[in-house]
């Protein structure tokens, strides 16, 4: 596969990783509510993800999207290492590119990392039953709110979550204009309000995930 094959399909996954990451956070800001309210809305929510057979093919979707997003981001940095001559990779860098963009690489992996521990302790849990066993609320539904909730009264686990959402600003905010830029757009005055876009974007988004929990364990 090309160069150009492989930039497209890090530019088409991980624009579906923005839009979940939007979902998510739009299901996340439910915890902000009163408690009484927010149990039955999250677990009704929960259910209705792990009920839906469309929401399981998106779910599966998603999964694959973040492998190959890993695998080809990963062949794209490689194939851009060798390519550049070594004396003049450090001046090219600082000289063309931003901070974020130099360290991509880096940053994703430490999202891996994330990913991976927030997995084990939601995804594996609720879904495949390993750890503790996850209890019923008043509707006899799981109570996903109340892992989620002790979770974040981790002060540790808060702390960590937290502050993995400023690495995934900074990725966010470089993934989205490259992967617009990647899919061909290359209007000027567009480029200029996608830059601003990315920047809301990552702000907001980051800025959301990080507040959570922290709303939740100072509650």
């Amino acid at each position: 596969m090309t160069l150009f094959w492989r930039k497209l399909a890090m530019a088409v996954t991980g624009l579906f990783l923005c839009l979940f990451l939007v979902v998510h956070l739009s299901a996340n800001a439910l915890l902000l509510l009163p408690e009484a309210s927010a149990q039955p809305l999250y677990n009704g929510y929960s259910e209705f993800l792990r009920e839906s057979p469309v929401i399981k093919v998106v779910a599966y979707l998603l999964y694959l999207a973040i492998l190959l997003h890993v695998v080809y981001a990963a062949l794209v940095t490689r194939t851009n290492q060798k390519a550049r001559p070594d004396h003049y990779r450090a001046r090219d860098l600082r000289a063309n590119s931003t901070w974020a963009s130099q360290n991509m690489g880096w940053l994703g992996v430490v999202l891996l990392i994330f990913i991976v521990i927030h997995l084990v302790n939601f995804w594996s849990r609720i879904k495949l039953g390993i750890g503790a066993e996850v209890g019923l609320d008043a509707a006899g539904r799981k109570d996903v709110y109340e892992v989620t909730y002790s979770l974040f009264q981790n002060p540790y686990y808060v702390a960590f979550y937290s502050v993995l959402m400023l690495p995934l600003g900074y990725h966010l905010h470089h993934g989205l204009r490259a992967g617009f830029r990647s899919l061909g757009f290359h209007h000027r005055e567009g480029l200029r309000r996608l830059d601003r876009f990315s920047t809301l974007y990552a702000v907001v988004v980051a800025l959301g995930f990080a507040i959570i929990p922290l709303v939740v364990f100072l509650r």
